[in-house]
C-alpha cells in the first residue's frame, strides 16, 4: 500500500466544547509530522480519528487522503498506554495483528523486531513481568510489525531513558522509512530530532513551528537541533501558560 497524504481539517470539537479551531494540517507521504501542545487541545482525539477508532471528538471538516481511498485498514496507532494483553507472551503480542486478521504471522520478523527493541530472549515472557520500558519497545515492535502505511504514534517513547529513546527513535525513522507518520509528543527535543514538520496545537489553533533544514532523524549534538530545540521549548511553555 502506497502511503498517502493527509489532511486534517475544521474544528476539534468535544460535544459542545471547542478543543482546537481551524486545523488545516497536511502531513506530506513518506514524512514525519511532529504535534505538540498543552494537554487537553485533542492530540490524543486526533490519533484516535485517523485511525478510525472510536472517540468522543469530532473533526468539523473531516480527515482525507490524497489518494481520495478511505483510511480503514491503512493506519497502525501506537497508543499513549501499551495495550498489551496479559495472558499472551510478548511473541504473541507482537503478532497480534496478523493473528486477527487470520493471517500467518512472520515469526521471522517478529523475532527480529524484538531483537532490534531490546527484547532478544524475552519473546517467551508476560508483559506482567516486563519493566515499563520494555513493555513500551514491546508496543512499539508490535506497531513495527503491522507494516501500514500510516503510523500514528501517541507518546511512543515517553516511558524511556534517553540514549535508548534516541536508539528507538532511530529504528522506527528506518523501519517506517516511506510511511506518512504523525508523531505526538511533548518533547521538544523528540520534535526538532524528528519532525519533517511541526505543528503547536492550542486552544487558539495550529500554528506551524520552525524546523532545521536538515534531514530527520538529526543529530541530538546537532547546534541546529539543540536550537529549534530551544525555541520549539519557549512555544510549548508559553501555550501551555496561555492553555
Amino acid at each position: 500500500m502506497t502511503a498517502p497524504d493527509l489532511h486534517l481539517m475544521g474544528d476539534l470539537r468535544m460535544g459542545d466544547r471547542l478543543l482546537c479551531p481551524g486545523l488545516d494540517l497536511h502531513c506530506a507521504a513518506g514524512a514525519w509530522t511532529v504535534l505538540l501542545g498543552p494537554s487537553g487541545v485533542g492530540k490524543s482525539s486526533l490519533a484516535r480519528l485517523v485511525a478510525s477508532l472510536p472517540c468522543p471528538a469530532y473533526l468539523t471538516g473531516g480527515i482525507t487522503a490524497d489518494d481520495g481511498a478511505s483510511l480503514a485498514g491503512r493506519v497502525t496507532l501506537m497508543a499513549q498506554t501499551d495495550q498489551l494483553l496479559p495472558w499472551a507472551d510478548a511473541l504473541e503480542n507482537v503478532t497480534l495483528g496478523a493473528r486477527l486478521r487470520g493471517a500467518r504471522p512472520d515469526r521471522g520478523r517478529a523475532l527480529d523486531l524484538l531483537r532490534r527493541v531490546g527484547l532478544d530472549g524475552h519473546a517467551n515472557r508476560r508483559p506482567a513481568t516486563l519493566s515499563g520500558g520494555q513493555r513500551q519497545r514491546l508496543a512499539l515492535a508490535r506497531t513495527l510489525m503491522e507494516d501500514r502505511p500510516v503510523v500514528v504514534l501517541d507518546e511512543p517513547f515517553s516511558a524511556l531513558d534517553a540514549a535508548t529513546r534516541a536508539t528507538m527513535q532511530d529504528l522506527a525513522a528506518e523501519v517506517l522509512t516511506g510511511c506518512t507518520v504523525i508523531l505526538i509528543t511533548h518533547d521538544p527535543l523528540e520534535a526538532a530530532r524528528m519532525a519533517t514538520r511541526a505543528w503547536l496545537l492550542d486552544p487558539a489553533g495550529a500554528a506551524p513551528l520552525d524546523l532545521p533544514v536538515t534531514p530527520a532523524p538529526r543529530r541530538l549534538s546537532d547546534p541546529a537541533t539543540l536550537a529549534a530545540q530551544a525555541s520549539l521549548y519557549r512555544r510549548l511553555m508559553a501555550a501551555d501558560d496561555a492553555a
